[in-house]
Formats: structure tokens, sequence, C-alpha cells
């Protein structure tokens, strides 16, 4: 099958595949590696992602992780020695609604995506997870030995490709990692903002920016404020956190899960705080019943990650409100011409 790409690229030998290479983390992931001289492919259907967010320099296949045909061709004309695997639908709110289209999407485009990397003879594998696979925990400092009880069907399907991401490693000798993600915002460009209408930073930013108060869903819970608290990480972090993974995988065979936040956690009236101390503009709050399943508190546990991997968040709460209002401000600016 011809592999169709966006630009004519010269052949990368032993490279990594970022699968969702063109979304809002993935993009950042493709340019980290890239700063640290390895090469790189990205695929991508860009149903949510943006070409333009891919370097040059980097081959942008346009398909489907599902497609088998299309994965077994990249893998073997681009030489691949390592998957990173970001793409997936992620909204837990929707899940409920089409829990069908996601686990056809999360969990089959995974299988499918195994499949051709055994068959291919590709051995390293790093899954994007999320912190959504604990549900609601009883202790909201979470370990990765923590319970897993996701409550949604989207944080079941991010859990099951654990599971088959951990029988692949028995069955068929793949060295893996898997990275919890908790609540990533920021950017470092721009041109890599985070657009997403399912984030808590860019819906509160449309909505400041027109005028409208922020909605808070839940001002009742037993937290410092009422309102539910959310260990945030900065997408740089998160890039970080996947160099050091791919550092990793490529020194030793590993078959490990690795919560990635700060280990602090933030009430959503502090997050508006923020956004209005750096944003300028007053932010007006309207109080919503609680969300079912919604957790009051759940804050990452990152020691593991520390010992083992060398990883630290770098960027605190101001930081990374500064560096998504600067991005999304600009990019709406940009939108507007």
């Amino acid at each position: 099958m011809e592999i169709f790409e966006t630009r004519v690229a010269r052949e990368v030998p032993g490279a990594w595949l970022v699968v969702g290479g063109a979304g809002y983390i993935g993009s950042h992931v493709v340019r980290r590696l890239r700063q640290d001289g390895r090469a790189v492919v990205a695929l991508d259907d860009l149903s949510t992602g943006d070409a333009a967010r891919v370097p040059d320099d980097v081959p942008l296949v346009i398909g489907s992780f599902a497609d088998r045909v299309l994965v077994s061709a990249v893998l073997r004309e681009h030489r691949i020695v390592g998957v990173i695997h970001l793409a997936a639908r992620k909204s837990a709110t929707e899940s409920v609604s089409y829990p069908r289209r996601y686990y056809r999407d999360n969990v089959e485009g995974m299988r499918v995506l195994l499949d051709e990397m055994v068959d291919a003879g590709v051995t390293r594998f790093l899954l994007s997870s999320s912190a959504s696979v604990y549900g609601v925990p009883s202790d909201p400092m979470v370990t990765e030995a923590t319970p897993t009880a996701p409550i949604s069907p989207y944080g079941e399907t991010k859990l099951i490709c654990e599971w088959l991401l951990r029988s692949a490693g028995r069955a068929n000798g793949l060295s893996w990692v898997a990275l919890r993600y908790f609540n990533v915002v920021g950017a470092d460009d721009p041109l890599l903002a985070d657009t997403s209408h399912d984030n808590l930073f860019p819906l509160v930013f449309q909505e400041v920016a027109a005028g409208r108060p922020a909605t808070v869903t839940g001002v009742d819970y037993q937290t410092k404020d009422g309102t539910g608290v959310r260990d945030y990480v900065h997408v740089a972090d998160v890039a970080d956190a996947h160099a050091a993974a791919v550092e990793r995988l490529e020194r030793q065979q590993s078959a490990d899960v690795y919560n990635v936040g700060t280990g602090v956690g933030y009430s959503v009236l502090e997050v508006l705080d923020a956004i209005r101390s750096i944003s300028g503009l007053p932010v007006e709050v309207v109080a919503l019943p609680r969300r079912p399943g919604d957790a009051p508190e759940i804050v990452a546990n990152v020691d593991k990650i520390a010992r083992e991997l060398a990883w630290k968040a770098g960027y605190d709460l101001e930081a990374m409100v500064r560096s998504a209002w600067r991005a999304w401000s600009r990019l709406d600016a940009a939108s507007a011409l």
C-alpha cells in the first residue's frame, strides 16, 4: 500500500512512530524527541490533529492506527524501532453516550496496532494512559498501586489498553511503559495550543473572552473551597516524561506504569483565580450541580517516576496558566484575522 504523506520525506531508519503526532500532546512529544536527536515519524488521521503542528523534517502519514495495512507499511518502510501511542477518543462525558464508539476506536485500534507491531518485530511500546483508570479513589493521593475502578467507558478503554499491553508484553516479549496522565494543560507554542472543547482551560478561556461566566460543576465537595481538586501538569513536562520513558525503553526491558502529574492538587476556584489574575479579565462563576461520578479530589503520587525515570514536573500553576493563556490568546487573535 502506498503511504500518503503531506510532504516528501527522507527515509528515517531507526525511527520512533508517534501515533497521534499531530495532536495537542503528540505534537509536543514529537518536538521533544527531535530536540533529543531522535528520528520520528508521525501517524495521525487529523480528525482532531493539525498537520501544521508537525515539524517539516518529520514525515507525517495521514491515516488511522486501526488501518492494518497502513500501519504495517509504516512500520516496515520507516524501520520503526518503537511506538508511542497517543491517539484515542478522550472525552469521559461523551463516552457515556457513545460507549461502543469508544470501545471500537480505543480498544480495537490498540489491538490492531499491537498485532502489526508483533508481526513487524517492533518490540518497544509507550502508551498514553490516564488517571481516569482510578475512578473515584478512597484516598485522593493515588499511587500506581491504587486499585483501578474507572467510572466511564473512556476510563475503561484506557485500562483495557493497559491490560492488552501487559499481556502482549508477556506473550510476545514487548518492552513497554504506560504513562497515566493527570490533567494536561499549557503550551510551548501558540501553534501547539490546546483547542479541545472538553478541557477546562480552553473552555474557560473561551467563556472569559466572550464575557460569559465560567461554569463550575460541584461546589459542595469536602475540599478546601468546595470545588473539585485536580492535579494539573504542563504539556511540556508531559513531553519530557515521554522522553525519559523512551530512554528507559531503549536502555532496558520494561513493563511499568507511571503517574504523570505534579503531586500538587489545585481546586477549580484556584485555577479560576489564576486565570483572572493572568488574563486581567473578570471571571464570573456560575455554580452547577455535581456531575455524577466526579471525584472530589485526585492527585498523583509521583514518587515512582521520580525514582525510576528521574522525572519531575517543573511548572507550577501560575506558569501553566500563563503559557496556556498566551498560546490561546495568540491563536484566537490569529483566527480572528
